[in-house]
């Protein structure tokens, strides 16, 4: 379909763009802006010089922790996730489903929460290493530090691995399969001479996607990592923590974080295009019988890790319902520390959360819709630009969209800091990408002849759009907004740097209840949270119909 200046399509493309450059490019320019002046005010490199020279590398070390737990956390759900999914998609796994759907619900609960029942199982007072030491003597090691981020962050992003892979897996036509066991290609050379080469983009990109939430994490180190501090943290900590505050140099880290997660992007990217190739299964790989030693070790494998995976959010259901005093759990249980949440602005929190997520996915649905509309039916330059613009928040760390946001709308004549608007805001800048992909990925299957018989037989452009095209786009739309939707409810890392008391979420209660040690109240806010997670998600399988989740 030709585009047609006078049909209105121009102008909401100048549109789209001109909000992407207030409330995405400004502020990312503001923090450029700010990291290369001084406290003085003055036009310096002096924060980039304190960054890369200070004594014995003391700024450049949390890059490095940074760096080292997400490359092995990365490595580690590469390695738990890519046999899980061969499992599951080259075998009959009882049960596959409900593994499928509990790895989801894995992936997607809010990071912190599973920090933070974690310490509760295995930290210095935790049920389990309390338990361990009573049976047997033995004093269970520390989860601290770079192990328990590591615990944390590959146990959440796996699942991440399994979901990729099991699409990419069912891609792979069983001919090619049948060829390599007739040259004496099989096992474990198979998996990896063709299962894995054929694989490789999508490796790749799920290696990408938890890289990405890792290096980004912030509740996980800052709950579990005691004196190892990561790059997030050390942002944060630039910005708002107690031993000082530097605008300036808070944001030439929130620079130097671009840079990284850049770099990173990029060089996937090259990787992808080395191994650049299509696959389209006529013939999908028929699921074997999993039997005998090896079914089992399968079925072991798989139930085990899934298990462990989601122990920690069970825990933290059955913990809401302990009762404690003060932070001793007590012997009985009851709803006593739902009551206590109650007056500790759960009611605020669950409406600010319900209002201003709806709000944002309103938003987010609208420009979605409008960006793959424009990209794939009316692709031009412009567009094409507005598409790479909006996708910048997907290699961004939240706490530096947090920062640069605070720079640009916390003072006059804007003064957003701590409003609904400024959260909105955030929200759609950091989570629009995920639908955008979703309904570009289903309007690029749908064929461009549909509407244009529509056309032929009278009816308006704006009347096809509208009446044809949206609504054949809608199970792409709603998957996609299901899963921002679930991202909104989780989002903390930029929301602890723009909320304030009044614009209050249901995860920020959760972590602050977290902080201040109310175990009690904590589970039953993290219990809330799961609880909206699940059936979120739960209504994005139903919707999508699909194993393929789109992130």
């Amino acid at each position: 379909m030709k585009s047609n200046k006078r049909d209105g399509w121009l102008g909401i493309s100048i549109l789209l763009l001109a909000i992407f450059i207030i409330f995405l490019a400004f502020p990312l320019m503001g923090l450029l802006k700010q990291s290369v002046y001084n406290e003085a005010g003055e036009f310096s490199f002096e924060n980039f010089h304190r960054f890369f020279t200070y004594t014995n590398g003391y700024y450049l070390k949390p890059i490095l922790n940074s760096v080292k737990v997400t490359v092995a956390a990365t490595v580690v759900s590469l390695l738990l996730g890519i046999p899980i999914a061969y499992f599951y998609s080259f075998y009959k796994i009882r049960g596959a489903k409900m593994l499928f759907v509990v790895s989801i619900l894995c992936s997607m609960s809010a990071p912190f929460i599973g920090a933070y029942s974690w310490i509760l199982l295995l930290g210095r007072s935790g049920a389990i290493t309390k338990a361990v030491s009573a049976l047997i003597g033995f004093k269970m090691p520390a989860i601290y530090g770079f192990k328990g981020i590591l615990l944390v962050q590959s146990l959440k992003f796996f699942p991440l691995v399994f979901i990729y892979m099991n699409g990419a897996f069912k891609n792979i036509d069983n001919t090619l399969m049948e060829a390599a066991a007739n040259m004496g290609c099989t096992g474990i050379k198979r998996l990896i001479r063709i299962v894995l080469a054929l694989s490789m983009p999508t490796i790749l990109a799920a290696a990408l996607m938890v890289f990405m939430q890792a290096f980004a994490d912030f509740g996980t180190p800052m709950l579990i990592g005691e004196g190892y501090q990561t790059f997030p943290v050390m942002i944060y900590n630039a910005y708002l923590g107690e031993g000082g505050t530097n605008r300036n140099f808070a944001a030439a880290l929130a620079v130097v974080a671009i840079v990284i997660t850049a770099i990173v992007f990029f060089f996937q990217k090259w990787g992808t295009s080395r191994f650049k190739f299509s696959m389209n299964a006529l013939h999908p790989v028929e699921k074997k019988e999993a039997k005998g030693i090896a079914g089992f070790l399968m079925h072991l494998y798989c139930y085990v890790l899934v298990g462990i995976a989601f122990m920690p959010q069970l825990y933290i259901i059955y913990l809401s319902f302990c009762d404690y005093k003060g932070s001793i759990r007590q012997g009985t249980y009851g709803v006593s520390n739902y009551v206590q949440a109650s007056k500790k602005l759960l009611s605020r929190s669950i409406n600010n959360t319900a209002i201003m997520g709806i709000i944002a996915l309103a938003i987010i649905i609208i420009l979605a819709v409008l960006i793959a509309y424009l990209v794939v039916r009316r692709s031009s330059v412009l567009n094409n630009t507005i598409d790479t613009i909006s996708m910048l928040p997907y290699i961004m760390p939240g706490a530096v969209v947090g920062l640069s946001m605070l720079l640009a709308f916390g003072k006059k004549p804007f003064a957003l800091t701590g409003t609904f608007a400024i959260m909105v805001i955030s929200f759609v800048i950091r989570r629009l990408p995920y639908t955008i992909r979703s309904a570009t990925a289903t309007l690029m299957q749908i064929s461009p002849s549909i509407e244009e018989a529509a056309i032929s037989l009278g009816a308006s452009k704006a009347k096809t759009f509208a009446l044809i095209t949206v609504p054949m786009m809608a199970n792409g739309i709603l998957s996609g907004a299901i899963l921002s939707w679930v991202a909104i409810v989780t989002e903390l890392s930029s929301s602890i740097i723009l909320y304030s008391n009044k614009s209050i979420t249901l995860t920020m209660s959760t972590y602050l209840a977290i902080l201040r040690g109310n175990d009690g109240i904590a589970a039953a806010f993290a219990a809330i949270l799961t609880a909206v997670t699940t059936l979120s998600l739960l209504l994005y399988l139903k919707v999508s119909k699909s194993e393929d989740v789109r992130l």
